[in-house]
């Protein structure tokens, strides 16, 4: 069992619960229920932060590039970006297929989430921050410039799908070595692991919080891996990280998909 925090659509309020991830069922106030059964919503209240070329297979597919015109060096700091409000959906929601495109890249990461103020934090103190984790599918149209912020690729509606819960921090013994795997259609098509980080959590939330403030609800991403798994129109792109959970969302058409703009 694991204890987990999770929100269901329609309902203001948040509930905690524990998981039996043998039974595939969830305890929300002494009644137990079947997790596919349950219309879960977006368990995040704050800002959804992602750490660019944080895993080694990322950073060494643009290493080359690190030296040229306009970096002209490797990033000393983390490489923040956002995933704005309007692209977070949750598990089972539609993810929007623009018109103008044929597939998706499914970036599947681990996230960690804040559960107090952290500003300036000590490496060695991080974990005490940490509220627990959750999945998210970095949603994102195929691009290769690197040279300016990839908004229209990255930050379209629908673009995060994060899930299903938060489990709590100390249902899981050591997240830097956690698997993450990508299933298309029930195949799977990526397998990476949290080891493969650059800067592992404690560093990471070290670093970041040495130049900015995490607030409680916030949401880290750690790392992307390279070479994210395409999806099309019809597919349905299930996230598995074992003892976090199961995060699944399709692919729909721009203007059919819930939360969809035309």
């Amino acid at each position: 069992m694991s204890n987990v925090t999770t929100k269901l659509k329609g309902i203001q309020q948040w509930y905690d619960g524990s998981v039996s991830w043998k039974d595939n069922t969830i305890n929300i106030k002494n009644k137990t229920y079947n997790v596919d059964e349950l219309p879960l919503d977006v368990p995040l209240n704050g800002t959804v932060y992602g750490a660019l070329l944080n895993d080694k297979g990322m950073y060494d597919k643009f290493e080359p590039s690190m030296n040229q015109d306009p970096y002209k060096a490797p990033p000393k700091a983390p490489v923040l970006y956002i995933k704005p409000a309007n692209t977070i959906i949750g598990s089972k929601t539609e993810i929007p297929l623009p018109s103008h495109v044929s597939q998706l890249q499914m970036g599947a990461a681990l996230a960690v989430v804040m559960g107090e103020q952290a500003t300036k934090v000590k490496e060695q103190d991080a974990f005490d921050y940490i509220k627990g984790y959750t999945i998210v599918n970095d949603v994102s149209i195929p691009h290769e410039s690197v040279y300016r912020p990839a908004i229209k690729e990255k930050a379209r509606d629908g673009f995060c799908p994060v899930g299903p819960w938060v489990v709590d921090r100390d249902c899981i013994d050591n997240p830097n070595d956690l698997n993450i795997q990508v299933y298309v259609n029930g195949q799977l098509k990526q397998e990476n692991n949290t080891n493969n980080l650059i800067r592992d959590i404690g560093k990471l939330i070290a670093d970041v919080t040495s130049f900015m403030t995490l607030y409680a609800g916030d949401a880290l991403l750690v790392g992307i891996s390279d070479e994210a798994p395409l999806a099309e129109e019809g597919d349905t792109v299930t996230i598995t990280i074992p003892g976090v959970g199961t995060l699944e969302n399709s692919i729909q058409k721009e203007e059919l998909a819930l939360g969809g703009t035309t």
